[in-house]
């Protein structure tokens, strides 16, 4: 027997979790999903993440066929099930089956939802002793009044396509600039950068999503009074900061020592980057 997965209102067994081949999230990437780590069996920032599947559901007219007190419950019988405490859950909402059309409207039935509950470790441990190296790709952010990135959609070709380059590259992870020349976003994660112990991240507008992550990242900042401001970045800003992080649900917090071979401050995580990790650390046990 292996893993259990919720499947549009059951648990079943991975082997029968089976969706149709015309269903429009596997033949477009119809549909959205949304990242979320638990901690002590509490799911971090539950209310956030669901509010965000919404918002890039209503942004692509989809129905989600369940309240968001459904998808709760559904998520920790999930981890029940499955026998997961600290770990990763993977929630899907695709349009469900069509035809071989792009029409939506061709999906008559309700979208397809699945649930995934189940471990992950993105980065090695040494990595978030030592820092990241990464790349800029040649592949650019999507453009905001094409595919905005800031839904959160099941078609990250564009992501991977960075990704790629930075697998040819020998890198973890890629940053992606805007159709601006501006700093976006990493192919997975968010950005950070720290100056004379003010910290800096893109801004909405700049093409990014908005992570979970990122925001408790700026909380902690307000709360503890470190400087923290959204603004247009450049690479040389990134290459002349003492400090470059990343954030993500997966990777939570990480340093960023070079970048396109540049060795980023003193070459090692810096004093800002592990004191919000610390903090951040303290807030996942919070709940």
């Amino acid at each position: 027997m292996g893993q259990k997965i919720f499947l549009s209102g059951a648990l079943v067994d991975e082997s029968e979790a089976k969706v149709s081949v015309f269903d429009h999230g596997y033949l477009y990437g119809d549909g959205v999903f949304e990242g979320i780590r638990s901690y002590g069996g509490k799911v971090f920032r539950f209310d956030d993440h669901l509010e965000r599947l919404f918002a890039s559901a209503r942004a692509i007219s989809l129905e989600i066929p369940m309240t968001a007190e459904e998808l709760k419950k559904a998520t920790y019988e999930t981890m029940e099930a499955n026998g997961v405490s600290d770990g990763y859950i993977r929630m899907v909402v695709s349009r469900g089956a069509g035809d071989l059309g792009l029409d939506p409207r061709k999906c008559t039935g309700n979208a397809t939802v699945v649930i995934i509950a189940a471990s992950i470790q993105l980065y090695p441990e040494e990595l978030y002793r030592n820092g990241l190296e990464i790349v800029t790709g040649a592949t650019v952010q999507s453009h905001p009044e094409a595919l905005n990135p800031g839904i959160k959609s099941c078609n990250y070709l564009n992501n991977i396509l960075a990704k790629i380059e930075g697998i040819n590259a020998g890198v973890q992870e890629v940053l992606m600039l805007n159709h601006l020349g501006y700093v976006a976003e990493c192919t997975g994660d968010n950005i950070f950068a720290v100056t004379d112990g003010a910290v800096m991240t893109p801004p909405p507008e700049a093409g990014i999503l908005r992570g979970i992550t990122r925001d408790v990242v700026m909380s902690i900042c307000a709360g503890d009074g470190i400087e923290c401001v959204e603004r247009n970045l450049t690479r040389l800003d990134l290459y002349a900061a003492d400090e470059v992080f990343l954030t993500g649900t997966a990777a939570e917090i990480i340093a960023v020592v070079k970048i396109d071979g540049r060795t980023i401050g003193g070459g090692k995580p810096g004093p800002v980057t592990n004191r919000l990790l610390e903090e951040f650390r303290k807030k996942t046990k919070e709940g």
